[in-house]
């Protein structure tokens, strides 16, 4: 019979905490989940696509996101916006393509930014001369809580809430 050896006995030990230490990672949920909203406005398809934090009891608006400065609207990731043929948001031209959205919250209103490089971390890199299209949106209070971001792409346009804060464009 053979003795079993330092290094057969080690490779044990390191599979055996490689396998728990997966199944303890797959009872964890992500924070901010990633999520999408699609739909078709006046023909064109849209998509959003995003990672969505959740309130948990933090102050959102003009706090964990300041106003005045470029947030990545959402988690994660920058946020992308993608549509399949050329529109207008609040009566500007936007080309078909794919763009990474951000948004400059303020008080009263807010702007949303398309940005021609999709992929992107965050706003750390945020490249303003990138800028396909900004377009001022009203901010909205609402008296319903939103306690994950969602965006929702609506007849006429597309929404983003979160807490009670709301900002919508219209698309043509």
């Amino acid at each position: 019979m053979k003795k079993p050896t330092i290094a057969r006995c080690s490779f044990l030990l390191v599979f055996a905490l490689l396998l728990s230490a997966g199944a303890f990672a797959q009872d964890e949920k992500p924070k901010s989940p990633p999520a999408t909203a699609t739909g078709e406005v006046n023909g064109a398809n849209i998509t959003i696509k995003y990672h969505a934090p959740s309130v948990r009891g933090r102050a959102i608006w003009g706090d964990l996101v300041p106003f005045g400065e470029v947030w990545r609207a959402g988690a994660n990731d920058a946020t992308t916006f993608e549509t399949d043929k050329d529109i207008k948001i609040e009566g500007k031209p936007l080309p078909a393509g794919k763009y990474s959205f951000f948004i400059i919250a303020g008080q009263t209103e807010s702007v949303f930014i398309f940005n021609s490089v999709a992929k992107q971390w965050g706003a750390y890199d945020y490249d303003e001369s990138k800028d396909v299209l900004r377009v001022t949106v009203p901010s909205q209070e609402t008296s319903t809580m939103e306690e994950q971001l969602v965006y929702e792409v609506v007849e006429d346009g597309f929404e983003v809430r979160w807490e009670y804060g709301k900002g919508k464009a219209h698309i043509e």
